[in-house]
C-alpha cells in the first residue's frame, strides 16, 4: 500500500491510521518520512517510471532469490542516475522495489513490466533491459535464473530473443555457464 500511494498507484482512499505506540520519533523514521516526501513532490508520471525501473531492477537481482549488496549498490547508482534522486532517496526507493519484488514478485512481475512498457520509449526500455543486466553481472556472475528472467524480462518489454541476445553477449564473461565451463576446462 505504501508502494502505491507514494508512486501514484492504488485508490486515493484515505488509509486507516494503525495503532502507534506513544513515544518519541527516532531519527531514522523522521528521516525516512522526509525522503518520502521529497519523492512524493515529484510528479506523478516521474515516480511511476523511477518505481517500474527500480522494480524491474529489483526483479532481475531476486530472480535466483538473493540480491547481493553489491547488486544493490548498482541498482541505487541506476536510480540516482535514471531518476535524478539523491542517494537518500535512492535507497530508500530500491529498498521498497527489493521487498515488494520479493514479497509479490510472482504476482506482480508481468504487470509492473507491461506498465513500464506503457510509459516508456524503446530506447527506455533498451536502458532500463541493459541496466538489468549490469545488475545482474554486478556480483560477477549471472546465474541461470538471472539469466532466464532477463529473457523473460526483455521479452515483456518487446525485445526479439535475437536483441536480448546481443545485449548478453555483452556480459558473456559474467554468465555462470560459461564460467563453469571455462572452469571445467581449467582455463
Amino acid at each position: 500500500m505504501v508502494l502505491r500511494s507514494l508512486f501514484g498507484g492504488g485508490s486515493k482512499q484515505p488509509e486507516q491510521p494503525e495503532a502507534v505506540q506513544p513515544g518519541p520519533m527516532s531519527s531514522e523514521t523522521e528521516s525516512i518520512r522526509r525522503i518520502a516526501g521529497e519523492i512524493e513532490a515529484l510528479p506523478v508520471e516521474e515516480r511511476r517510471y523511477i518505481a517500474g525501473f527500480a522494480y524491474v531492477l529489483a526483479r532481475a537481482a531476486h530472480a535466483d532469490l538473493e540480491i547481493s549488496r553489491v547488486e544493490l549498490d548498482s541498482m541505487e547508482k541506476a536510480v540516482i542516475e535514471v531518476g535524478h534522486l539523491t542517494s537518500a532517496q535512492a535507497v530508500l526507493v530500491v529498498e521498497m522495489a527489493r521487498n515488494m519484488a520479493e514479497l509479490y514478485g510472482a504476482t506482480d512481475d508481468f504487470v509492473v513490466t507491461r506498465a513500464f512498457v506503457d510509459i516508456s520509449t524503446r530506447e527506455q526500455r533498451e536502458a532500463l533491459l541493459r541496466t538489468a543486466f549490469a545488475v545482474g553481472a554486478a556480483d560477477d556472475s549471472i546465474t541461470a535464473a538471472e539469466s532466464a528472467e532477463l529473457n523473460q524480462i526483455g521479452k515483456e518489454l518487446g525485445f526479439r530473443a535475437d536483441e536480448v541476445d546481443s545485449i548478453r553477449d555483452e556480459y558473456r564473461d559474467q554468465l555462470a555457464a560459461i564460467q563453469a565451463m571455462r572452469r571445467a576446462r581449467g582455463a
